[in-house]
């Protein structure tokens, strides 16, 4: 009888309900087990690594995890099922009960991908990528809510020390499977890509990459075969297009891990059409958010990683990436709002009412500082700063510039989200 109720309890439970949907890289989350394949810092019982720092850092990790409250949560960087079932168990210590998990089960990786969750988990499986170990599979978990089927896949590419051949080969695994899906499937991808949203404006400079495809820009294609990034109004049915989630929030706030001064949003949310055409489960628009505790920081500002110095472990410490979430809904169908870009002036901009997204042409980069930039056009002295540039303008060159979202700063409103739609950059003249 118990039994019965239980289970109509949970079928009410998942009808017409929201779900929050997370992924967050824990930095080598290693048990106390002596493998072999252990990275050489976490050898059991050497450089600090024993009970004591194991503690901390499952109760650091739990800490975060309990912080982001999500429903479902893929991580990267967790040794094996063994130290999952401690972080599951110190989770449950501290009143956050994730009462099912999956992980992969590659031989000899010291790193696998994995996956907690609050609801049931109908199947889990692996997609292979390549035998070799430099790669890690994928991680598929099957879901039903409103007695319809959902997929969440949770990655973790090949870090940006390899070539960007090896992140293209963990993509179109991933296609290959998503294209085998039955028709009008709905999905969540996740995970830390090892690639920034917009990796393909900066590939060729970084890689050396001669062609400037990237495996999320163009094998999972969140850029048209224009080269515009993908925005929730160019979904179409039956195209494999994804919408980046960072697209939501300002240029200047797209980024999850910052390395030396380099901020980058290598851990993302990419959904398909499925999850924004009023049907089943339903992106919750502008949900998307990345955790910005103030105790994931050091005083100094930059990220508070796990502290490992002069070969000791210090007990102290999180990850060297923040979490990212978003919340999908079964009963708040999602308002696709036409993208039909009107031309205007920087004058525009400076009104309290403006149509966006807003097209500028041939306008000017009449100065660089750090992070932003100060635009207008040649005769006129009306001028406006874009932030968030991240050395994509030159200074004196001139682009139309697509403006999808400004910010109001000291009497004045700034640029905080757009596209470069053309450039207009002076051709290189060999000298004679």
């Amino acid at each position: 009888m118990f039994r019965l109720y239980f289970m109509i309890l949970l079928s009410v439970l998942l009808c017409a309900t929201d779900l929050k949907i997370a992924s967050y890289n824990v930095e080598n989350l290693f048990d106390l087990k002596k493998d072999g394949a252990e990275y050489r810092e976490y050898i059991p019982y050497r450089h600090n690594w024993n009970q004591k720092t194991l503690k901390k850092k499952l109760l650091n990790s739990a800490e975060v995890i309990c912080d982001v409250n999500a429903d479902i949560i893929g991580l990267q960087e967790v040794e094996n099922e063994h130290v999952l079932k401690l972080l599951q168990k110190t989770l449950r210590k501290i009143g956050c009960h994730y009462k099912y998990l999956a992980i992969t089960h590659k031989k000899n990786s010291a790193i696998q991908v994995a996956l907690l969750s609050k609801i049931p988990i109908v199947n889990a499986k692996e997609i292979v990528v390549n035998r070799k170990l430099g790669f890690r599979p994928i991680l598929e978990v099957k879901f039903m809510v409103d007695r319809q089927p959902f997929w969440v896949y949770v990655n973790h590419w090949k870090s940006k020390s390899s070539p960007e051949s090896y992140r293209i080969r963990s993509a179109k695994a991933l296609r290959d499977r998503l294209k085998a899906l039955p028709k009008g499937s709905e999905y969540i991808l996740l995970g830390d890509f090892n690639a920034d949203y917009d990796e393909y404006l900066h590939i060729e400079k970084k890689h050396n990459n001669r062609d400037g495809r990237t495996g999320l820009n163009h094998i999972l294609q969140t850029t048209d075969s224009s080269g515009k990034m993908v925005r929730v109004a160019t979904l179409k049915p039956n195209y494999f297009f994804h919408y980046n989630l960072w697209l939501e929030l300002p240029n200047y706030r797209r980024w999850s891990h910052n390395f030396y001064g380099d901020k980058e949003a290598l851990d993302a949310i990419l959904l398909p059409y499925t999850l924004f055409d009023g049907k089943g489960l339903e992106y919750v628009s502008h949900s998307f958010k990345v955790l910005k505790k103030s105790y994931l920081f050091h005083k100094k500002g930059y990220i508070y990683r796990w502290v490992y110095r002069n070969n000791r472990h210090l007990g102290k410490g999180y990850s060297d990436h923040l979490p990212v979430f978003a919340t999908f809904s079964t009963n708040k169908p999602y308002r696709i709002v036409s993208l039909r870009a009107k031309k205007g002036t920087i004058e525009d901009l400076q009104k309290r009412e403006v149509y966006l997204p807003l097209y500028l042409t041939k306008v000017k980069i009449f100065s660089i500082s750090k992070n932003r930039a100060i635009i207008g056009k040649d005769g006129s002295k009306e001028r406006i700063v874009i932030y968030g540039t991240k050395e994509m303008l030159k200074l004196g060159r001139s682009y139309d510039i697509m403006v999808y979202g400004r910010s109001f700063f000291k009497g004045r409103y700034e640029i905080v989200d757009f596209e470069i739609e053309k450039r207009y950059d002076t051709p290189f003249k060999l000298k004679d």
